[in-house]
């Protein structure tokens, strides 16, 4: 059985993508952001638009695979 996670801010996104390691990449005119991060020579993208927040669970899952991460460990990189 899974555990309820609470919605996410954008700011709280942000942080958590930055505890992981990614930095954000300039906005090209979009609100979408790009964060992204090299590891094991794998490119990681992350799309986070804000104006969407508070981020319920089906865009945090979606972040979180995009991240290369499961949503507990997303969720407890916010701690």
């Amino acid at each position: 059985m899974s555990r309820h996670h609470p919605p996410l801010t954008c700011a709280q996104v942000k942080a958590i993508l930055k505890v992981l390691g990614f930095e954000p990449r300039p906005q090209k005119g979009t609100s979408h952001e790009h964060w992204v991060k090299r590891q094991g020579g794998q490119l990681f993208k992350v799309t986070v638009d804000c104006p969407k927040q508070p981020f319920g669970q089906d865009l945090i899952r979606y972040m979180a695979r995009q991240a290369g991460v499961s949503v507990k460990d997303f969720y407890a990189a916010l701690s």
